[in-house]
């Protein structure tokens, strides 16, 4: 009895080898398949077996595509969008160390212009301050694995992350609510002129030298910004709905990872084009901040940044506007902003 015990023993332990041996000595003969290799075979393809759980992929046990797509955001999507941003910032930095901050040619005037509404400030601080929060906390949660685990370690890291995803999540409502307001309210300001912006393109709006090309109210490279602001904005507000509401839209494995790559890259763009605009903004132009903190510009800004805007405000000056109209810097019938108003 037990010597037979020990043969069953050893058949037990044996027989399952005998195909890897088969395999192993005659490897062109095909060998036996493993049932084991079968069954996750068909598993990972949901080919077998039921689930109580309902909905899209429900039956999914091993997602070979998300696999691949780790690997792509892992060893591509995130190391090609630090470069393009990195280099936007490298860049920027070297000319601001070459060129430095482009001053008001004539100095201040003491005189202002209206060039901004109230309505237009609000809209445009409740865009920017979402967009920055959203910016920094999906930048986070896609390099926050190499920059912050090192700091913070592996808990704290864990923290940081749910929180900025729990605020990326309910900051994109009030983005996707904000971003149509903006897109109609700076729409006809932003629409091309192609005699005016062509010839802004032409001489790169003069950032590089020579004489700076006329302009309207919204230079060409600011109506790019706003074009790809609002575009990017649109892909943005889509791509993460359906990233967000998964359940809602009943979409695959295959178009939420698609949706990601989407998001990602649309959000490294509009990224590096802020990063464009937050540098003329603040240090790159002398007063131009100034438009969007108390909505008055100087009168000599206007003339040497936008001097075919600035002959608008002057031709449309009218004496019978009423001088209290003129010190609130409010504007005239049909819209033509204030004349020039002294400090």
């Amino acid at each position: 009895m037990l010597w037979s015990l020990l043969l069953l023993f050893a058949l037990t332990l044996l027989l399952p080898l005998i195909p890897y041996a088969v395999a192993y000595v005659n490897p062109d003969a095909g060998g036996v398949p493993n049932p084991g290799s079968e069954l996750w075979r068909e598993v990972r393809h949901a080919n077998v077996g039921t689930t109580q759980v309902q909905g899209v992929d429900s039956g999914v046990l091993i997602s070979e595509y998300g696999e691949r797509w780790r690997q792509y955001r892992m060893q591509q999507l995130a190391p090609w969008g630090a470069m393009v941003l990195g280099a936007m910032v490298g860049i920027f930095i070297v000319y601001y160390l070459v060129r430095g901050k482009i001053r008001i040619e004539d100095g201040r005037s003491g005189k202002r212009v209206r060039r901004y509404t109230t309505t237009e400030m609000t809209v445009h601080w409740i865009l920017a301050s979402t967009f920055v929060l959203l910016a920094l906390s999906g930048l986070i949660l896609l390099y926050g694995r190499w920059l912050l685990i090192p700091l913070l370690g592996a808990s704290g890291f864990s923290v940081t992350a749910t929180v900025c995803k729990l605020l990326h999540n309910y900051v994109g409502l009030l983005f996707a609510a904000i971003v149509p307001i903006a897109f109609f309210l700076y729409l006809k300001d932003s629409l091309f002129n192609l005699k005016v912006d062509g010839r802004w393109f032409m001489r790169a709006g003069g950032y590089f030298g020579g004489e700076e090309p006329s302009s309207e109210k919204v230079n060409a490279g600011q109506k790019m910004w706003y074009w790809v602001a609002m575009l990017g904005g649109f892909v943005l507000i889509t791509s993460g709905l359906l990233l967000d509401f998964t359940n809602l839209f009943q979409q695959g494995r295959e178009w939420l990872m698609g949706a990601h790559v989407v998001h990602t890259i649309a959000s490294i763009g509009v990224i590096a084009f802020f990063i464009v605009h937050l540098y003329l903004a603040t240090v790159g132009v002398e007063g131009a901040l100034e438009s969007m903190v108390n909505g008055h510009v100087d009168a000599n800004w206007a003339r040497q940044h936008h001097d075919l805007w600035y002959q608008e405000l002057q031709a449309g000056q009218d004496s019978t506007v009423p001088k209290e109209g003129l010190k609130a810097g409010g504007t005239h019938a049909g819209g033509v902003a204030s004349p020039l108003v002294k400090d």
